[in-house]
């Protein structure tokens, strides 16, 4: 994952909402828009909306996940939804493509009536005159401005925090709004664990607005040319010359959907040699993530694309895959949890058994953050996996995770009774979230430690950044005890000093500083580790010796680019 932490990899984004004093629901009938949100250099999302009388469509780009959503509302007269339609798709996908998952919503008294493709109909509890919001939707989230109305006094200098129930489109859960205006032309709007800052104009309309926790800045421009959102499919061919071949796979998930994915295969394992391959399943960490665990906020990063080139330049197979939801692959990612996750593994491995060429009796998988809680609980289902690496993968139930992430984070800006009063908020949100949200739920609620308690068979490759801010790096030894005390006699553990949770260099570690960071590209010496490791557990030992010696191509440099595209 990159963790199951404060921002689960994909943004939360926050809503603080400004605006002046307007009425609920005052906006005029035909304006138009668009938003533009980045982090640092680097553009994270596009929004373009129309708003009628009676009603509004729109479309959101949300690059971190890969995905865009078309939408529609219609809306009453004092700007409450009575209904909304929207349908999602990978977002290189041609605007007339068929979506992954489309849904109809009607709001009745205290309930929605989700009709939900694949899915069918739910009846959703709710709050009478809640509002929809998609993350990260500027324009849903001006809507519940409007619904809150102004209460800026120039007497007091601001009003008292107005309330706004809105249900989560993507999770089906009511949660609250919560408004506070700083001035006429600006607020404060919590939403869940996000926290907007906004800026508004005379009518009451976004222009500006930003996310400080998340560096995330977003503002309204008047047009956004169709060519905007129209995003260039990711290339996942082998790059010329590669001594594999990667294959475009679609592999179906018990849910009834299918997981997308790219399956890449050595082509070189040696003259005359058709001995079947052994092959590695790779598991992304928390939040949305494509097949290569690209982070948007990291110049660059792609750690799952560099394992993937590495491990099948050393006669490798490797298949790895975007989560449900995310990128190509169908189904719902909002309410699954990592017990979820891990079904599409097993049915990834079931897939994989009935391929041609592939060794059923050397399967591995390697997990980071998440993945690497996700990976032993699949191990103890599927008997066949012959090796584990786990990087930064948690050893404390989630709840001490979190509390660890934002301790770190309050502490180092803030002491004594004011960082005491930042932690008690911090429980309160975490338990807030582990009640309203599926994956807190079961991610608060889990402990690691029993399932490697009962792993004795597979090889077991434990890395740990030594500066990890998200996965502390004492865990590491906690885990290996772990997996020692089931009886297995082969548990691996390297330390990576000055190496964040995301395996880069990196004295600090601070998450806040990840958009910062020089470079993308994780070492050739951390995915050597792993490739070593890995040819050594599963390869024969003459092809292992041949590998070791540097008969394969390397790996990519620091600093170079990943060569696997």
């Amino acid at each position: 994952m990159s963790v199951p932490m404060a921002p689960r990899h994909t943004l939360l984004l926050a809503c603080v909402a400004c605006m002046a004093c307007v009425a609920p629901g005052a906006h005029a009938a035909g304006d138009s828009g668009a938003f533009v949100m980045t982090v640092g250099r680097d553009t994270i999302g596009l929004e373009r909306f129309t708003r009628t009388a009676g009603g509004a469509e729109g479309t959101l780009l949300f690059l971190p996940t890969s995905l865009r959503f078309d939408y529609s509302l219609e809306l009453t007269p004092d700007g409450r939804v009575r209904r909304m339609a929207n349908a999602a798709r990978p977002a290189s996908a041609a605007a007339g493509a068929a979506p992954t998952q489309s849904a109809t919503l009607e709001w009745r008294a205290d309930s929605v009536i989700a009709e939900v493709k694949p899915g069918g109909q739910q009846r959703l509890a709710s709050v009478a005159g809640s509002m929809p919001y998609l993350n990260p939707s500027m324009f849903l989230l001006e809507l519940i401005v409007a619904r809150a109305g102004s209460g800026y006094t120039p007497e007091t200098g601001g009003p008292p925090i107005a309330a706004v129930p809105v249900f989560g489109v993507a999770g089906g859960q009511t949660s609250e709004a919560k408004v506070r205006y700083v001035s006429r032309d600006s607020l404060v709007l919590a939403l869940g664990a996000a926290v907007f800052q906004l800026k508004l104009d005379a009518g009451g309309h976004i222009v500006s607005g930003a996310v400080p926790a998340q560096n995330v800045r977003f503002v309204r421009v008047e047009t956004l040319p169709a060519s905007q959102l129209a995003v260039t499919p990711p290339d996942y061919s082998a790059p010329p010359g590669a001594p594999y071949r990667a294959e475009s796979v679609r592999i179906p998930a018990r849910g009834g959907f299918e997981l997308a994915g790219t399956l890449t295969r050595p082509t070189h394992a040696g003259k005359g040699d058709a001995r079947p391959l052994p092959c590695v399943i790779t598991i992304t960490g928390s939040g949305p993530q494509d097949r290569d665990e690209k982070l948007t906020i990291v110049r660059g990063y792609r750690l799952f694309r560099q394992v993937a080139d590495t491990l099948s330049r050393r006669g490798i197979a490797v298949l790895r895959l975007d989560d449900r939801g995310t990128g190509e692959s169908g189904g719902r990612f909002a309410g699954s949890t990592s017990a979820d996750f891990s079904d599409d593994v097993v049915d990834a491995l079931a897939w994989l058994k009935r391929q041609p060429g592939i060794d059923t009796t050397r399967l591995a998988l390697v997990g980071h953050s998440e993945g690497g809680l996700i990976a032993p609980m699949v191990a103890l289902r599927e008997p066949a996996i012959a090796a584990l690496v786990l990087l930064a993968g948690p050893a404390w139930d989630g709840r001490r995770v979190l509390l660890f992430q934002n301790e770190w984070a309050i502490r180092k800006r803030l002491s004594g009774a004011a960082a005491d009063s930042a932690m008690a908020a911090a429980r309160k949100g975490i338990d807030s979230l582990a009640v309203s949200d599926a994956w807190f739920g079961f991610f608060v609620g889990y402990d690691p430690l029993p399932v490697p308690r009962q792993l004795a068979r597979p090889h077991v490759l434990l890395l740990q950044g030594e500066t990890d801010r998200q996965v502390s790096a004492e865990q590491v030894d906690t885990l290996a005890a772990a997996f020692r005390a089931s009886g297995n006699r082969d548990v691996t553990v390297k330390r990576l000093a000055a190496t964040n949770h995301l395996f880069l260099p990196d004295p600090s570690g601070d998450p806040s500083g990840y958009a910062n960071l020089p470079s993308g590209v994780v070492p050739r010496e951390t995915l050597g580790l792993i490739a070593d490791w890995l040819a050594s557990r599963l390869l024969p030992a003459a092809s292992a010796g041949r590998t070791a010696k540097g008969s394969s191509p390397p790996s990519p440099a620091p600093g170079a680019p990943p060569p696997h595209r």
